[in-house]
């Protein structure tokens, strides 16, 4: 397992978008926190060449997922400890904030992309959104079968995999914006 450390400011962001998500959404699984997570970095690829949170994903049974954040979401809370906890409901984990939401790490376009993403996404069930995220032709599909996991996964002989979703592949077609992701990257 390869452990990637997550800056104070990727932590305070992560966890005050939870607590912002939970403030307009409501209860939210531990699934549905991680494909939200997900979902943001993934459009603010799409939209700027710039990632929401810059986490680094992999290819699971679920995922795509943030091996850091599972881990935090699921065992004891240590990155996320000053921002959520988490209840169990009829046997699925939920996390709830225990802190109200502080927009210091967020642009007016950040807010703008939690909102959209409430939007569009904040009804759905988890069930919906890790549909949507293995949707044919997404950085998890294209991961999966590229690696020929795909079935693996698919058919539970395995349910995850160490292999990283290149988030790039969101903007090969663009050349500014792969030139910004690119910029974005290597100073983070």
């Amino acid at each position: 397992m390869s452990y990637v450390k997550l800056s104070n400011n990727q932590i305070d962001k992560i966890g005050n978008s939870i607590v912002y998500l939970y403030e307009k959404i409501g209860e939210l699984s531990k699934t549905k926190a991680l494909k939200l997570i997900y979902i943001l970095d993934e459009l603010s690829i799409k939209k700027s060449g710039i990632p929401f949170f810059n986490l680094k994903y992999k290819v699971w049974k679920f995922g795509p997922v943030s091996e850091e954040i599972f881990i935090d979401f699921s065992s004891e809370t240590t990155l996320l400890k000053n921002f959520i906890e988490r209840t169990s409901k009829e046997g699925i984990t939920l996390i709830k904030p225990i802190v109200g939401f502080n927009d210091d790490e967020f642009s007016d376009n950040d807010i703008d992309l939690l909102d959209f993403v409430i939007e569009e996404f904040g009804n759905k069930t988890a069930k919906d959104l890790v549909y949507y995220t293995h949707r044919r032709n997404s950085p998890w599909h294209n991961t999966a079968i590229e690696n020929s996991v795909l079935e693996l996964l698919e058919n539970e002989e395995i349910n995850n995999t160490d292999l990283l979703i290149d988030m790039s592949s969101l903007i090969n077609h663009d050349e500014r914006k792969k030139a910004i992701y690119t910029d974005y990257i290597e100073a983070n």
